[in-house]
């Protein structure tokens, strides 16, 4: 059993390919790509390379500063975060169907995001926090479940994982419930900013609240590459990755929190968006093969050049009008999501 287990720890915790390296090269060049058409495209149309020429009027380089590469850079980050929190719950949870939702982080800012939303102009008439008063209700929501994920799960050991994934749909039953409420009294001013948060949007962007985001979400990405190995060794079992060295428990509460910090300050700022954190660790993983030394960049740059799209898309489909981004990416991952079902059942 040891011999075997050495042997599979040989096998999982090799260097990255040279096939793996030239797949992650091509994401970077597509993801790069991807930014710089999506900067120039849209209801309005810009060039990026007249912009660097200098050759743009005051009126384009408010659009292009102001406006076009916000959204742009925040699509990117929110993309990767989930793309690389779906990747690495995928790995701790053993779980090819895990998703940086499942344990209820993305319920528990979407709560705190709609209860601002509905009730905060009665507590906070003069919204004194001003524009930062949504997200940081969303993250403060998101923050209060990572905080009972650790407190109800503290005692169960090895167990903990399995019980983290059913406190995760308690969450989510008992947020869809508190949100339901609150779009029931909603008005119709408050329905409809509410039916559009909920289904992902990248618009209203500013500087101010993304520079925040981007620092929260570097920081997460920071904390989760390294954990690679370990992810690979999980794969084994936890009993056999505990005795290869492992602290499993510091393992689970670092992918954890780092991924809860990620997928929540990616909400706070862009609404709900599904099956990114689903979708894109199954494609790297389809193209170029399992180890996480390469699924969690690769996860990373794939979730950004798709969200980048997605958001083009949700611009351009229907001029001037805008479609959320939520329902684009749904529209994507659905119909994978059950391809990938009944691949399972035929495995």
């Amino acid at each position: 059993m040891i011999s075997r287990a050495l042997s599979l720890k040989s096998s999982i915790t090799e260097f990255i390919s040279s096939k793996q390296l030239v797949i992650l090269f091509l994401l970077c060049i597509f993801t790069f790509l991807s930014i710089f058409i999506a900067i120039g495209t849209g209801s309005y149309d810009l060039s990026v390379i007249n912009f660097l020429l200098g050759k743009t009027s005051g009126l384009q380089n408010i659009v292009l500063l102001e406006i076009r590469v916000p959204r742009v850079i925040l699509s990117a980050i929110v993309g990767a975060s989930l793309g690389i929190a779906g990747a690495a719950l995928q790995g701790l949870f053993r779980n090819p169907l895990a998703d940086p939702g499942l344990i209820g982080v993305s319920a528990g800012a979407a709560l705190g995001a709609t209860t601002i939303i509905v009730i905060g102009a009665n507590f906070f008439p003069n919204l004194y926090l001003g524009s930062f008063l949504l997200p940081v209700a969303a993250i403060s929501g998101a923050c209060f479940v990572i905080f009972m994920l650790y407190v109800l799960t503290k005692g169960f050991g090895y167990q903990g994982v399995t019980y983290m994934l059913l406190v995760g749909i308690a969450v989510n039953a008992i947020a869809g419930v508190g949100i339901g409420i609150l779009t029931y009294i909603s008005s119709d001013a408050e329905l409809r900013s509410l039916t559009f948060w909920t289904m992902g949007s990248f618009g209203g962007v500013t500087w101010p609240l993304l520079v925040p985001a981007i620092i929260i979400i570097f920081i997460s990405l920071i904390f989760l590459i390294p954990n690679a190995r370990k992810l690979d060794l999980l794969q084994l079992g936890e009993p056999e990755a505990y005795r290869l060295g492992i602290d499993v428990q510091r393992v689970k509460l670092s992918i954890i929190f780092t991924s809860a910090s990620a997928v929540g300050a990616s909400v706070a700022l862009s609404g709900m968006i599904g099956f990114v954190g689903l979708v894109v660790p199954h494609l790297v993983r389809l193209i170029g093969g399992v180890n996480h030394k390469y699924l969690l960049p690769g996860s990373a740059l794939m979730g950004a050049c798709l969200m980048i799209i997605a958001d083009l898309f949700s611009r351009i489909l229907l001029q001037p009008a805008e479609i959320p981004v939520g329902l684009i990416t749904s529209a994507i991952g659905s119909p994978f999501f059950l391809w990938l079902i009944f691949r399972m059942k035929r495995l």
